[in-house]
């Protein structure tokens, strides 16, 4: 089979399309050929070695799957072949998924909502789990309750207001100017341009005062550290980013708040109550761009890059028959 493999740390001319061999299902293992698959800052931090001591090259690499079933090994109950499914494959946990073929186990495979294409589903899976973890998991957000999304527009902040929307709750959330159309479209309440006003500011005002009950980052650095100033008595902060310099603890003890890291945990049940959500009509992964599994390293290199005018997420169409 063809799969794109990282031979080096490095830059996105580290990634090499190769041949390799077609993994093999063991004992309560799913074999699925793979029609498409999605970009994540994650795969970019991975390729220029940010997790080196979890990830050892040459590696093939990715974290996004929507595909049919070609064979089940034993002790498969749930799946046969033909069926159609979506699922993250187990981060740092062995091959991902910028290949023809991966191999997972039946427990983190879920049935593809079928009113998504597989470059729709491909887009939805590590985003859709991670946002359902941050806000559903440890946030716990409420109806009636507010929440800042910061960064709206990108992968997983367009699923996360839609999830908070979902909830009920009131969502706040930075993008620039040009994406407000599309963040409104999403249903945020309240769109701030934080290129051209501090954020800080705006959210105090479009809450009289108050502040948000939530606040979700998916940014981190200086974003993150302020974030706690936007909040009120007893709120959360919830970031997705591998956080290394000091936060502002000072400010939300100050305000009985509390901090929630989140690395996304892979399980059939998130995909359920994501597929859930989809076919109700009250969440709909948006794709800005598609390109093929050859040209994973220039859609690594557009999502690195900043202002890289994609709304949503970027998919790869693995099986070059497949249209949005």
């Amino acid at each position: 089979m063809q799969a794109i493999v990282l031979t080096t740390f490095g830059g996105p001319e580290s990634l090499e399309l190769c041949d390799v061999p077609k993994p093999v299902p063991r004992a309560g293992q799913v074999l699925v050929r793979v029609h498409a698959t999605s970009i994540n800052p994650l795969d970019y931090q991975v390729r220029r070695g940010d997790y080196s001591d979890l990830v050892p090259v040459p590696a093939i690499t990715g974290h996004d799957v929507s595909g049919v079933v070609e064979a089940v090994a034993p002790g498969v109950t749930a799946f046969a072949p033909g069926d159609e499914v979506w699922y993250t494959p187990q981060i740092f946990e062995g091959p991902g998924s910028y290949a023809e073929y991966h191999v997972a186990a039946e427990s983190i495979i879920g049935k593809k909502p079928a009113s998504l294409s597989h470059i729709e589903a491909a887009s939805l899976t590590l985003v859709g789990g991670t946002a359902w973890e941050a806000l559903i998991v440890r946030a716990a957000l409420r109806v009636g309750e507010s929440i800042l999304v910061h960064g709206g527009a990108g992968g997983v902040g367009h699923v996360a207001i839609q999830l908070a929307k979902a909830v009920g709750a009131r969502v706040l959330t930075t993008v620039r100017e040009a994406n407000f159309e599309f963040a409104r479209s999403l249903g945020a309440d309240v769109t701030i341009d934080y290129t051209k006003e501090d954020y800080v500011d705006a959210v105090m005002r479009e809450t009289a005062g108050r502040g948000v009950d939530v606040v979700f980052d998916a940014i981190g650095g200086n974003t993150l550290s302020r974030s706690p100033d936007t909040l009120a008595q007893l709120g959360r902060v919830v970031t997705i980013v591998d956080t290394a310099q000091p936060q502002n603890v000072m400010q939300a003890w100050g305000k009985n708040a509390s901090y929630h890291f989140v690395f996304t945990r892979q399980n059939r049940g998130k995909l359920d109550e994501l597929s859930a959500l989809v076919e109700r009509g009250q969440l709909q992964p948006h794709v800005g761009a598609v390109y093929s599994l050859a040209d994973i390293p220039l859609a690594h290199a557009r999502l690195e890059s900043r202002n890289n005018g994609v709304q949503g997420k970027i998919a790869i169409a693995v099986d070059r028959r497949l249209k949005l």
